[in-house]
C-alpha cells in the first residue's frame, strides 16, 4: 500500500542525534532506509545488528539509514536515555527523535520495528514490519542502489540482547504490567501500585514472579530514584547459575540503573516451563513489560 508513495517529511522531529536536521530535499538522490524503533523493544534490538551492518556496508554506495526513535513508554522521551541507547548499540547513522509521534503519524506507522525502503527519487518502494526477511530486505537495498554483491546479512550474528530468538521454544507472549495494556497478574508480592504503563514498588523487598516457556526472559524496568536499585533474580526459586542473563550474575544479582530492557535469564540447554522471580532491595522500581526470546 506504500508503493510509489513519496517519503513523508522529517520536519516534525523534536531533535536529531549523529547529524543536523535532515530534509527530504537533502536526501534526494540517495537511497534511504527509514527504521522506526524504541529503545526497550526486544524485536527492534534483534533487528538492529542487520540495520547497522547494512548502513556500514552500503553508505559509500549511496545508502542513508535514518533511525526514527518513537518512544513507547514515557521515560523513553528522555534525551539522555536515547543517547545512551545509541552509544550502547553503536549506532552511527542519523537518528530523528520523534517524541511527539509526528513522523510516526506522517508515515501512518503502527509498528516497532518498521522499515521503509526509499528510492533516489524519494518514493517508498518497499516496507517490512517486525523481525526477519533479512536477505530479502538487503536485496531490496541492493536493487535500489543498483549494486549486486555478496550479502552481508549472511555474516551477521547478534550477541547478548541482540541475539536471534529461539523461535522453536518461544511460547510465552510479551506481557504488559500496567493497567492500560496489561491484565492483573498473580505474581506480585509486597506493596505495589498499578499505574497506566507500569507497576511501581512502594516498599522495599517486593517481588514479581512470572511463569514462562522460552530461552530468554527480559523485563523493561525504570526508576525515578537518583540512586541505583539492587535486585535479585531467582529461576524456579534458585540462583540462575549458568542460565543468568547479561544483566544478572550467576547468583542472580543485578542493578536497576537506567530505564531500559533488562535480560534476566538466558538458558543454554533444554527449555521447559520455568518461573522467573525478581526481588527489589529498595522501593521505587517500575516494571513495564516482560518479553521473551
Amino acid at each position: 500500500m506504500f508503493a510509489g508513495m513519496h517519503m513523508p517529511s522529517f520536519d516534525r522531529a523534536s531533535g536529531w542525534l549523529n547529524t543536523g536536521p535532515l530534509t527530504v530535499d537533502r536526501l534526494r538522490g540517495q537511497v534511504v532506509l527509514v527504521d522506526f524503533w524504541t529503545l526497550t523493544c526486544i524485536n527492534w534490538l534483534r533487528t538492529e545488528p542487520y540495520v547497522r551492518a547494512w548502513s556500514r556496508a552500503y553508505r559509500d554506495d549511496g545508502l542513508v539509514v535514518v533511525g526514527v526513535h518513537t518512544p513507547e513508554f514515557s521515560f523513553e522521551h528522555e534525551l539522555d536515555r536515547v543517547r545512551l541507547a545509541v552509544a550502547e548499540r553503536e549506532i552511527d547513522y542519523p537518528v530523528a527523535l520523534d517524541n511527539d509521534y509526528g513522523i510516526w503519524t506522517a508515515f501512518a506507522n503502527h509498528y516497532w520495528p518498521a522499515l521503509y525502503f526509499v528510492d533516489r527519487d524519494g518514493k517508498i518502494r518497499d516496507h517490512h514490519f517486525g523481525e526477519g526477511r533479512y536477505e530479502q530486505s538487503e536485496r531490496v537495498i541492493q536493487q535500489l542502489l543498483g549494486v549486486e554483491r555478496e550479502l552481508v546479512t549472511d555474516s551477521v550474528e547478534g550477541a547478548g540482547v541482540e541475539a536471534e530468538a529461539d523461535w522453536v521454544n518461544l511460547r510465552t507472549p510479551e506481557t504488559y504490567l500496567g493497567y492500560t495494556r496489561g491484565e492483573p497478574i498473580d505474581g506480585l508480592t509486597g506493596d505495589w501500585t498499578v499505574e497506566r504503563e507500569y507497576v511501581r514498588l512502594d516498599k522495599a523487598g517486593g517481588s514479581i514472579a512470572f511463569p514462562f516457556h522460552a530461552r530468554d526472559a527480559h523485563l523493561v524496568l525504570s526508576s525515578r530514584r537518583s540512586e541505583p536499585i539492587p535486585f535479585q533474580v531467582r529461576l524456579d526459586g534458585q540462583p540462575p547459575g549458568a542460565a543468568h542473563g547479561v544483566d544478572v550474575d550467576a547468583e542472580g544479582n543485578g542493578l536497576l540503573e537506567a530505564g531500559r530492557m533488562y535480560q534476566l535469564i538466558r538458558q543454554d540447554g533444554p527449555v521447559w516451563d520455568r518461573t522467573v522471580e525478581i526481588t527489589f532491595a529498595e522501593a521505587g522500581a517500575e516494571a513495564y513489560v516482560f518479553t521473551f526470546g
